[in-house]
C-alpha cells in the first residue's frame, strides 16, 4: 500500500502599519451634529468652518446659533441640503474644502488664547495681536484705546502688531482682504484695488451686509473670487497695500456698495443700481 503525505503550509500573514498608516486619522465621529451639542466634534466643526471663513466666532466646542448659521451658509454655498446639522455628506464637503490642525487648535484653547485658524495665514501669526472674533463681539477700538494697549504690552512686537492692524481690524481680516482684492482685482489699476477694498470695507459698516470682513467676504454668491477658488491665491504686497489704504480712509469708490465689470457681468440687477464711477474694467455702484 503507497501512502501519500500530504504537507500543508499555513502562511500567516501579519499587517504591520507603514509610518503613513500610523499618522493617518479619521476626522470627526460618526454622530450628526444639531444645535446644542458640545465636544471635540464641534471643536473640529468650528475650526474647519472658520478655516475658510464661515465662522467667526469662538472655538470652543458648544455648537450655538453662531455655528449653526455658519454651518447653514456653508451648505447653502457648496450645495448641500441646508438643514444646519452636521450630517455624512456636509462632513465630507468640509474635509475636502478645509484641513484641521487638531492639536494647534486646542493648543490655543488649553493656553486660554484667542485665535485665528483661517487657510492661507501663517499659524505662528494667528496667534498674535488678538482674536479671531468678529466686529460683533469686539468692536474696533479708537487710536487710543489702541495707543494706551501698546503702552502697556511694551517692546517691538507689541509696536509692529499696532502698526499692522490699523483701526481694530485683525491680522487675519487684512490677510482675507488681501486674499479678496488680488482675487477679484490683481491686474487692475491700483486705484481700482484700493476701491475693491473698500467696498468689502462699507459693507462691513453697512447694515444690510454682514459686520465682520470674512461675512462679507464669504457671503453666499457675493465674490466671483469666493465661487471659483481664486480667493485662496497668494496675494502679492501691492493688494495688501491696497487693504491698507482702504483700511485708513482712502475710498476711490465714493462710498460704493457694488462693483461689477460690464463685460462679464450677466445679472440684470447690478445694471439697475445707480452708478458712481468706472475705474478700470470696474463699475462701482451704490
Amino acid at each position: 500500500m503507497k501512502y501519500v503525505i500530504i504537507v500543508m503550509t499555513v502562511c500567516l500573514f501579519v499587517l504591520i502599519p507603514t509610518p503613513m498608516e500610523e499618522r493617518q486619522t479619521h476626522a470627526f465621529s460618526e454622530r450628526t451634529l444639531q444645535h446644542g451639542a458640545t465636544g471635540d466634534d464641534v471643536i473640529e466643526l468650528q475650526a474647519r468652518l472658520q478655516y475658510i471663513g464661515f465662522y467667526n466666532g469662538n472655538i470652543d466646542g458648544v455648537f450655538g446659533w453662531s455655528t449653526y448659521w455658519a454651518l447653514r451658509n456653508f451648505q447653502y454655498e457648496f450645495g448641500i441640503e441646508i438643514d444646519g446639522l452636521l450630517g455624512g455628506e456636509t462632513k465630507q464637503k468640509l474635509i475636502k474644502a478645509t484641513q484641521y490642525d487638531e492639536s494647534f487648535v486646542k493648543n490655543q484653547i488649553r493656553s486660554g488664547k484667542d485665535f485665528t485658524y483661517y487657510g492661507g495665514v501663517d499659524q505662528q501669526k494667528q496667534t498674535e495681536g488678538g482674536g479671531q472674533q468678529g466686529k460683533a463681539d469686539s468692536p474696533k477700538q479708537e487710536p487710543q484705546q489702541q495707543q494706551e494697549q501698546q503702552n502697556q504690552g511694551g517692546g517691538d512686537e507689541s509696536a509692529e502688531t499696532a502698526v499692522n492692524v490699523p483701526n481694530g481690524y485683525s491680522q487675519n481680516d487684512i490677510q482675507l482682504m488681501a486674499n479678496a482684492v488680488y482675487g477679484e482685482a490683481r491686474g487692475e489699476p491700483y486705484t481700482g484695488q484700493v476701491a475693491v477694498a473698500a467696498v468689502i470695507l462699507n459693507r462691513v459698516e453697512s447694515s444690510s451686509f454682514p459686520n465682520s470682513v470674512s461675512g462679507v467676504i464669504f457671503e453666499p454668491r457675493a465674490f466671483t473670487a469666493v465661487s471659483d477658488g481664486q480667493i485662496w491665491l497668494t496675494p502679492n504686497e501691492q493688494a495688501k497695500e491696497a487693504v491698507l489704504d482702504a483700511i485708513n480712509g482712502w475710498d476711490p469708490s465714493g462710498n460704493a456698495l457694488y462693483y461689477f465689470n460690464p463685460v462679464t457681468a450677466t445679472s440684470d440687477w447690478i445694471w439697475s443700481r445707480p452708478q458712481i464711477k468706472e475705474i478700470g474694467k470696474h463699475i462701482f455702484c451704490k
